[in-house]
């Protein structure tokens, strides 16, 4: 990008005749003066974006070209992928084991559920039996010895009935996270095999392949480029000392180097909040109002966001100001104005200067 820290730009109507060579004196003239911000960037299709591959290996076949037109899913990239296809037949496998092995143990679990079913009717019947005899304990009908002989049978029959319980759980939860995990282990590996056919993510337009059969790919290599066919944006960077006085909305003025002497309306649409380090800068979204017949992804661009303009203004070149406040009249007497808007050519004169005046250029 060129680092311009701001760009203005004019247009104005002469009012005053003027030699047509520099003489060395004028007159100010009055006109329409409008200040930018300059901005740089390239065309790009609308949600452009890079292709890359999730997984590592030899690209064994490319599927598209470039100029084709894709759809979303559609296989562009096949990778080598012997080994996550041993994987996944592994996990096939495990899967399958797992379940065979569910159905013996459900087997078990049914076993085990009567086992619990047993020892519940069994506590059911020590406890009454249990409580009968503690109820009856104080009036001295049963023994000591009969009492205890009967809590403990009471207490053990609760134990089993716990155990059972226990175990019958944990072989619920065995059953469950065998199957689960096995099941996930399927997934992985079928997913995990998938990603060494990339696809395309929308449906658009194949602008470039980056890449030749046979090559060593790598999760880091861009591999092609990918947009919305027909339409496009311009992607802009904005120097942070002009950002603050970018906003959505604002008009734009866009030169490209493929339409020479052409200048095409834009809007700023999408605004990053976020400046990039290394180039200090800004990037911004822009719409054509009306785009050029033909555009191509990457074609460089200039352009000048509009941020406010006046009309019939007063003006003077810049040469003929001295420390940017004062003016020569009288060929050699200085006079203080205060300045508004300027451009790379020319700027505005607010006060201390009228239109029929005469100045002189500073030798």
């Amino acid at each position: 990008m060129k680092c311009y820290k701001s760009l203005l730009f004019f247009s104005f109507v002469l009012l005053f005749s003027c030699s047509k060579k520099d003489s060395g004196q004028i007159k100010p003239t009055k006109g329409t003066i409008t200040e930018s911000v300059y901005a740089s960037g390239v065309v790009k299709s609308e949600d452009q974006y890079t292709v890359y591959s999730t997984v590592n290996g030899v690209l064994q076949k490319i599927n598209i070209t470039a100029g084709q037109t894709i759809t979303k899913g559609q296989s562009l990239f096949k990778i080598e992928s012997d080994k996550a296809s041993l994987n996944t037949e592994n996990a096939r496998l495990a899967y399958q084991l797992s379940n065979e092995n569910s159905r013996y143990i459900k087997d078990k679990i049914a076993e085990m559920e009567t086992k619990v079913q047993v020892a519940k009717d069994k506590l059911a019947l020590d406890q009454s039996v249990y409580t009968r005899n503690k109820n009856i304990k104080q009036y001295n009908i049963i023994s000591e010895v009969e009492y205890e002989r009967v809590e403990l049978v009471y207490k053990n029959s609760k134990s089993n009935y716990e155990a059972a319980l226990k175990q019958l759980s944990q072989l619920r939860i065995q059953l469950k996270n065998d199957q689960y995990k096995n099941s996930n282990n399927l997934k992985i590996s079928e997913k995990s095999q998938s990603d060494f056919d990339v696809k395309s993510a929308f449906s658009g337009e194949l602008f470039d392949v980056l890449v030749k059969e046979g090559t060593l790919i790598t999760s880091q290599m861009p591999l092609a480029v990918i947009g919305k066919k027909n339409a496009f944006l311009l992607e802009l960077d904005v120097d942070e000392y002009d950002m603050v006085k970018v906003s959505l909305g604002q008009k734009v003025v866009v030169t490209l180097d493929s339409y020479k002497g052409k200048v095409f309306d834009a809007t700023v649409d999408k605004i990053y909040p976020i400046m990039d380090e290394r180039s200090r800068t800004f990037k911004i979204e822009v719409h054509f109002d009306t785009p050029p017949t033909k555009l191509y992804p990457n074609l460089s661009a200039e352009a000048n966001i509009i941020i406010q303009t006046k009309k019939n203004v007063l003006t003077i070149p810049k040469s003929y100001l001295i420390d940017d406040e004062y003016v020569l009249v009288n060929k050699d007497e200085k006079r203080k104005v205060k300045v508004g808007l300027n451009d790379y050519q020319n700027i505005e004169i607010l006060e201390g200067l009228k239109a029929e005046e005469t100045i002189y250029k500073p030798k």
